[in-house]
């Protein structure tokens, strides 16, 4: 039975306004699916994915532990906490819904499964610290700590994340030394977590057991823009996020 991966994120919605003078203007809009480069990527490998974009998980993602559990691990990737934080019915209508993030503890401590977090401006703290995850039941699980403040390491002239734990089966046999990325979220690799790929001694890849089950971060991006292209066309590419997801669901 193949793995099925709930993923969540790396979408976005563009509006452009085109000013024509005084009075005239218009304004033009545009879906962005960035997270078809990790979805398709782990669909080549065999890997069952659902994908909800960004702006449908504040009503899509489930609000109860056996929904969840039809997964066998979760990811959020470029997905603020309050996406998932603020339904429409407690935003606009002052009423109670489930927390998600608490769920997705649950799902992980108590149930067993497995849960990643990909970097990005909306991941970790982000821009301007927007993202908003530090303090929460999220930062509970990540194999990271997480900073009070905007996290971003940008990296313009780019960097290349090496193997710091060889022998992991996730990375046993990949390059030591990694495409060209462009930034990624700082954080803190936490006591008894492992860090399996680091750039200055910053953790990219890094993994965890807590509870009954499995935690990951990958620190920077799965597309662009702090994922380039040479990152994205590497022939490890799928490999490295199906023994990711394969290790989060107790394969390997």
């Amino acid at each position: 039975m193949s793995v099925k991966v709930l993923f969540v994120g790396e979408s976005l919605v563009i509006h452009r306004f085109f000013d024509k003078g005084v009075l005239d203007f218009m304004i033009a809009s545009s879906f962005e699916d960035e997270g078809v480069f990790f979805r398709e990527a782990l669909r080549k490998r065999g890997v069952e994915v659902h994908h909800i974009p960004t702006m449908e998980a504040a009503i899509e993602f489930p609000e109860n532990i056996e929904r969840i559990l039809e997964y066998d691990v979760v990811v959020l990737s470029d997905v603020g906490s309050n996406t998932l934080l603020l339904h429409p019915e407690v935003f606009m209508k002052s009423k109670p819904r489930p927390n998600r993030l608490k769920l997705i503890r649950e799902y992980v401590i108590e149930y067993g499964k497995g849960f990643l977090m990909i970097g990005g401006y909306l991941s970790f703290q982000g821009l301007h610290g927007i993202a908003r995850y530090k303090g929460t039941p999220i930062e509970e699980i990540l194999p990271v700590g997480l900073l009070e403040y905007d996290d971003r390491v940008e990296v313009p002239e780019g960097f290349n994340p090496k193997v710091s734990k060889k022998d992991h089966p996730i990375v046993e046999g990949l390059p030591e030394t990694w495409p060209t990325l462009l930034g990624y979220n700082k954080t803190i690799l936490k006591k008894n977590a492992t860090m399996l790929a680091e750039f200055n001694g910053d953790p990219i890849l890094a993994i965890w057991e807590i509870g009954k089950g499995r935690t990951a971060a990958f620190t920077s991006d799965c597309a662009p823009h702090w994922g380039t292209y040479e990152f994205l066309n590497w022939k490890y590419y799928d490999v490295l996020w199906e023994r990711i997801i394969n290790w989060l669901a107790k394969k390997i």
